[in-house]
């Protein structure tokens, strides 16, 4: 329970440390306006604590479930589908939950990236020229590619019936989106860049020199 408590006191202290001060300097000169980047700052961590706070509330008025038999999770970490295995109780509500939380986390950030990509070729087949296409079809392929591995992985984990997919797929599926996804975003990012790949060259270059010598 202090737990908790603390943690809420924190998250409640951060609240008034983001918002206060610029209230109190709002009210003694109205006329200074503040900065973009410093609304859009207040406005980030306004919602990031707001959320901790309610995950936060909800969580402390959580009743744990009974947990009998065997504690082994057959899984390389506490996932929830797999802890829930574990549970004496009746799981039906913690799966629906867990659904309603997959279509809200994951297929609605998913229909807003394909709408906005959507607009994205639209834009781009009005472009005239075939290398102008190529080069809009080029920038947007990465952030497809590392779109499609983390949702595609997550949506078929926690929204498709558990019975088509035995734990041993279920942890294949969890690789892809914990693990692989993670390692190739930089890779898949940063290797589009033309100044980092030179300067990858160069570092290669130099290493297998030295290493000649």
């Amino acid at each position: 329970m202090y737990f908790f408590l603390s943690h809420l006191a924190i998250v409640d202290m951060a609240y008034a440390c983001n918002t206060v001060p610029q209230m109190l300097v709002n009210l003694l000169s109205p006329a200074k306006p503040i900065s973009f980047a410093g609304c859009i700052t207040q406005t980030f961590l306004f919602l990031s604590f707001a959320h901790t706070e309610c995950l936060l509330l909800v969580v402390m008025s959580y009743d744990r479930l009974p947990f009998c038999g065997p504690h082994e999770i057959n899984h390389f970490f506490c996932e929830i589908l797999s802890v829930l295995k574990l549970a004496c109780a009746d799981t039906r509500l913690n799966q629906v939950v867990i659904f309603a939380a997959s279509v809200l986390v994951l297929v609605g950030p998913l229909s807003l990236v394909l709408l906005s990509y959507a607009r994205i070729l639209a834009a781009i087949l009005r472009i005239q020229s075939g290398e102008g296409r190529g080069k809009a079809f080029s920038t947007c392929s990465s952030h497809l590619c590392v779109v499609g591995l983390f949702f595609g992985s997550a949506i078929v984990m926690y929204m498709a019936p558990t019975s088509r997919h035995p734990e041993e797929q279920q942890k294949i599926l969890f690789l892809f989106y914990s693990f692989f996804n993670p390692m190739l975003n930089p890779l898949i990012y940063s290797l589009r860049n033309a100044k980092v790949k030179g300067a990858l060259r160069r570092a290669l270059f130099m290493e297998s020199h030295f290493l000649l010598e």
